[in-house]
C-alpha cells in the first residue's frame, strides 16, 4: 500500500510562509530605499536644488494661483513669484546674518559668562559650556554637515551654495510655470489606468509639503516676534539676533526651539543674573504653550499630523545623511511620504469596501434569482 500521508502537504506552515513573505517584501524595499538615499547623496548637487524649489514652490504657490486666477500670463505670474522669494529669502538671509555678525560675539560673550558662572556651581557643566562657546565655530563645523563645513572653509563652496541656490530659483519657477504640464506627463506616463490615483498621491503630498511649510512659517515668524519683544524688555544683548536664532530654528521642530530658547536662557543668565534668567525661562516655555496649544492646532490641523517620535527621527535621519540641510528637509519630506501613505491608505481601504459590497450583493441574490435564465426551466 501507498502511503500517501504526506504527499501535498507544504514544508512549513502557512503562518510560517506568510511571515517569510512578509520578510522578502520588507527587504526588498529597505534595499530600495538604501539606494535611493544613496544616489540622492551621491547627486546632492542636483537633488538639493530640486527639494528646495520644491519647498519654494509649496510656500507661494498660493501666490502664484492667485496671479493665474487674475488672468496674469503664467509665465509672468511664476516669475513675479520668484522674485517675491528671492527677496523674501534674500532678506531673510541678509538680516540673520548681519544681526548674527553684529552681536555674535555679545551672545559668545555672553555664553562664556554664562559658563563660568556655572562653573561656580556645577563644575562640569560649565567646563562643556564653556568649551562649547570657546569652540562654535569648530563644533559647527563638525556637526553642521557638509554645507556649513564647506562654508566655513572657503571660497570655492560659497560659490556652490550660491549655484545651487540660483538653481532652485530657476526650478522654482520652472516648477510654477509647468505645473499642469507635469500633471499631463504622470498621465501620459502611468501605466495602465493607475495615472487618476498617482496624480491624486502626488497632489496629497505636496499639499502636506504647502501646508507645512506655510503653517511653519507663520509659527516662526510668530514665535521670533514675541521672543524678541521678551528679549528686549529684559535687555539681553542680542535680542534681535536670538529672536533670529529662534525663527530659523523653528524650521527643525523640537530641536530648533530647545536650542535657541537655551541659548536665550543663557545670555540672559550672563547678562542679568538669575533672576531674569528665570523671567526668559517663562518667556520660552509660554512661547512653547502657545504654539503647542494654540499655534499649531489652528494653524496646521488642515495639514499631515505626525507623531513627535517620527519628527524627531526624520530629523535625526536627515542629519546623519546631510547635516543640517538634512535637518532642514527631512520634517517637509516626512509629512509629503506620510500624506502619500495616508492617500494609499484611502484607495485600499475604499477597494476592500468595494469588494465587500460586491460580496454581499452577490450573496444576497440567492440561487432562486437566476431572472430570465430560469424561466424557461421552470416552462
Amino acid at each position: 500500500m501507498r502511503n500517501d500521508s504526506g504527499q501535498g502537504r507544504p514544508l512549513l506552515p502557512t503562518a510560517a510562509r506568510r511571515a517569510a513573505a512578509w520578510c522578502g517584501v520588507v527587504l526588498l524595499f529597505a534595499a530600495v530605499v538604501a539606494v535611493g538615499v544613496l544616489l540622492c547623496v551621491q547627486l546632492s548637487a542636483a537633488v538639493t536644488p530640486v527639494l528646495l524649489a520644491l519647498l519654494g514652490s509649496a510656500l507661494l504657490g498660493p501666490m502664484y494661483r492667485r496671479l493665474v486666477a487674475m488672468k496674469l500670463n503664467r509665465s509672468l505670474a511664476a516669475g513675479l513669484t520668484s522674485a517675491v522669494l528671492l527677496i523674501a529669502v534674500g532678506g531673510a538671509c541678509y538680516v540673520l546674518v548681519s544681526v548674527l555678525v553684529d552681536t555674535g560675539d555679545e551672545i559668545l560673550g555672553s555664553l562664556k559668562d554664562a559658563a563660568r558662572d556655572l562653573s561656580q556651581h556645577f563644575s562640569t557643566v560649565g567646563t562643556s559650556l564653556n568649551d562649547l562657546a570657546t569652540n562654535a565655530k569648530q563644533l559647527i563645523a563638525k556637526f553642521g554637515g557638509t554645507a556649513a563645513s564647506g562654508l566655513l572653509a572657503g571660497v570655492g563652496v560659497v560659490a556652490q551654495i550660491i549655484t545651487a541656490g540660483v538653481l532652485a530659483l530657476l526650478l522654482t519657477f520652472f516648477f510654477l510655470r509647468d505645473s499642469d504640464k507635469a500633471v499631463r506627463a504622470l498621465h501620459d506616463w502611468a501605466p495602465g489606468d493607475s495615472a487618476p490615483q498617482l496624480e491624486r498621491m502626488a497632489r496629497r503630498g505636496f499639499q502636506a509639503i504647502e501646508g507645512f511649510m506655510r503653517g511653519t512659517t507663520l509659527i516662526a515668524l510668530i514665535d521670533a516676534t514675541c521672543i524678541t519683544i521678551g528679549m528686549l524688555i529684559l535687555g539681553a544683548p542680542g535680542a534681535v539676533g536670538l529672536g533670529a536664532l529662534v525663527f530659523v530654528g523653528a524650521y527643525i521642530p523640537y530641536l530648533g526651539a530647545f536650542i535657541s530658547g537655551t541659548v536665550a536662557i543663557l545670555v540672559v543668565f550672563a547678562d542679568q543674573g538669575i533672576g531674569k534668567a528665570l523671567w526668559a525661562l517663562g518667556i520660552v516655555l509660554a512661547v512653547q504653550v502657545l504654539e503647542g496649544h494654540i499655534l499649531q492646532p489652528m494653524i496646521q490641523s488642515r495639514t499631515v499630523q505626525m507623531h513627535p517620535a517620527t519628527v524627531m527621527l526624520a530629523i535625526t535621519a536627515g542629519a546623519s545623511i546631510a547635516g543640517i540641510i538634512g535637518m532642514l528637509l527631512s520634517v517637509p519630506l516626512t509629512a509629503a511620504i506620510s500624506g502619500v501613505l495616508h492617500e494609499l491608505r484611502l484607495h485600499y481601504a475604499a477597494d476592500s469596501d468595494a469588494d465587500a459590497d460586491a460580496g454581499t450583493d452577490s450573496s444576497q441574490s440567492g440561487p432562486g434569482d437566476a431572472g430570465p435564465a430560469a424561466s424557461p426551466a421552470s416552462s
